[in-house]
């Protein structure tokens, strides 16, 4: 019993990386996020090696938050460009000014300039990093069809994401034994543009979405991302715990370089070396969350990888060793893919498409922030209370908010359960499964549980219809000018001539068993159904095939002359 469950398990994650394989969209976008991450990761540990160069641990923690201050103002506020339009252009336009200004670094550094412009440069940089990953969220549900597959690709996103905090430190570490820090910009400024180039042939059809409206007002427009979140406890809970996490990765960064060289006495090639041992253990966190992508359990595994970012570090200041150092920083990694998996599924199933990127732009906002709180709380506490004091303190934060927060999460498990259920009713009517899942998911929060003793019925010919049914259980006749067309059962719907052709009902349909339904109104059904091409076109051919089959024929078998 236990070996088949687990190899089920391996073939719903061989599944799930096959799911990206087959879809060219979804592969484009996860591969350009691929090379946007290996650059960031790549310029953090060259940027590090600058700024301590320049003033130790002290200027570590001060260039950290110069450069998310800006980006913490501005990542909300860009953030609504993003649900205006194509997602993928926003994520071209970002990756090429990331490349622009990481190359200069490069050419700064070379020629010995002044470090004040290599930071400047690095807030420019990293206002563009932090609109990327919003831009790429939102994208991401529109390239998707079902939850599942949703998840599958934040869980592909987070071994990639992984495989960058691996590849880019590794990348830096050996360059800087043979080159320098120029070089190492120069490379990350190559894997900006080259994701650019992956989007440019990217090829989908968006969602509807509300027009920009005449007069801009960016700022307004981002205040609708901030009451998303605000009014939605859960969503609130989940950018709580991702702030704690973006904390410690702030005080992260001063921590690995620190650590390398003042604790174990590893020099500067140390610091890549703790970076890499995180990727690597994000890699391999990455590869065992793909066995969770159809758990319903997110979740709690949300909170295992938020806990799982802090307790590392407290072990680090117990057992001060570079071999001890390095196994421990690989569960951080290993925290990092559980969050990425979960955290960005979550959100995304939470927060309405229409504003599903300046929700991710709060997000990135408050990373951002906390990153660079992270970075100096973390400075000021090795001044304070030597190396090993700051690594317990900061360690304990995310254990501590993790366990705080079980049982919400897993409340939060199971409302997303119930949801997969209304899911998978809808995308049993050939209608809506041409629908990206956050259309279909608009639909599956508007529908409303409608139950009908058999015999009764459920509306009559010739009514004004205003609800669209879909049967969960149980059957129903079709009667149309007193002879019964058609029979229906579990996952078919009806109702829908009315509302799309805006007559009166063609038909009565009466409950030959007890009925058990889902009904849509008007106001919500039309709206999706119509403005999305592929659902409008399908449900005009599911119209009129009903309407043939429902007109009444002479005796020879042809339908009366229209009139």
């Amino acid at each position: 019993m236990g070996d088949g469950r687990r190899r089920s398990r391996v073939r719903d994650a061989a599944a799930a990386f096959s799911s990206n394989a087959r879809n060219p969209n979804l592969r484009r976008a996860q591969l350009s996020f691929l090379g946007a991450w290996t650059a960031e990761w790549a310029f953090t540990v060259a940027l590090g090696i600058v700024a301590y160069r320049d003033g130790g641990a002290t200027a570590l923690g001060l260039v950290g938050l110069l450069r998310m201050v800006p980006s913490a103002i501005l990542a909300p506020l860009l953030s609504p460009i993003a649900d205006r339009g194509r997602r993928e252009r926003v994520l071209i336009l970002v990756s090429i000014v990331r490349g622009v200004a990481t190359a200069a670094a490069a050419v700064v550094v070379a020629v010995s300039g002044p470090t004040v412009v290599v930071y400047a440069l690095a807030v420019l940089s990293t206002i563009a990093a932090t609109l990327y990953r919003p831009a790429h969220s939102a994208l991401l549900p529109s390239l998707c069809s079902t939850g599942y597959e949703l998840a599958s690709a934040n869980m592909v996103r987070g071994l990639l994401d992984s495989a960058a905090t691996l590849v880019g430190p590794l990348l830096a570490a050996v360059l800087l034994q043979f080159t320098g820090v120029d070089v190492v910009f120069a490379v990350a400024a190559a894997a900006s543009f080259w994701a650019a180039a992956l989007l440019v042939r990217l090829r989908y059809e968006a969602p509807p979405r509300p027009p920009a409206p005449r007069r801009s007002n960016l700022g307004r427009e981002a205040l609708d991302g901030v009451r998303a979140v605000t009014r939605n406890r859960d969503l609130t809970l989940i950018l709580g715990l991702a702030a704690a996490q973006a904390l410690t990765r702030g005080a992260l960064t001063v921590f690995s370089v620190v650590v390398a060289i003042e604790l174990l006495g590893t020099g500067e090639p140390g610091v890549g070396a703790l970076m890499t041992a995180v990727g690597v253990g994000a890699v391999l966190g990455s590869l065992a969350a793909s066995l969770l992508v159809g758990s319903g359990r997110l979740g709690a595994w949300y909170a295992v990888g938020v806990g799982l970012w802090g307790l590392p570090l407290t072990l680090v200041a117990l057992v001060p060793q570079q071999s001890a150092a390095l196994g421990l920083l690989a569960f951080i990694g290993v925290g990092n893919a559980l969050i990425d998996l979960a955290g960005f599924t979550l959100i995304g199933r939470m927060a309405p498409d229409e504003v599903l990127a300046r929700v991710f732009g709060v997000l990135e906002s408050l990373v951002a922030v906390f990153i660079g709180i992270g970075a100096v709380v973390a400075s000021m506490m090795v001044a304070w209370f030597g190396v090993q004091g700051a690594l317990i303190a900061v360690g304990l934060v995310c254990p501590v908010l993790a366990v705080a927060a079980w049982w919400r999460l897993r409340a939060l498990d199971r409302s997303v359960d119930v949801l997969d259920e209304e899911i998978g009713l809808l995308q049993q009517v050939p209608m809506f499964r041409t629908l990206p899942l956050p259309s279909v998911e608009q639909l599956a929060r508007g529908l409303e549980p409608v139950t009908v003793p058999a015999g009764h019925v459920v509306f009559t010919q010739g009514e004004i219809g205003d609800r669209y049914f879909v049967i969960e259980s149980g059957e129903a006749d079709v009667v149309g000018d007193g002879k019964v067309v058609a029979t229906l059962g579990p996952g078919e719907g009806f109702g829908e001539i009315a509302l799309l052709r805006r007559t009166r009902r063609t038909a009565t349909v009466v409950a030959r068993s007890e009925l058990r339904m889902q009904a849509l109104g008007s106001d919500r059904f039309l709206p999706v159904v119509l403005g999305y091409t592929p659902s409008a076109r399908q449900a005009a051919t599911v119209v009129d095939d009903l309407l043939h089959r429902y007109e009444p024929k002479d005796p020879f078998g042809e339908p009366p002359a229209q009139s």
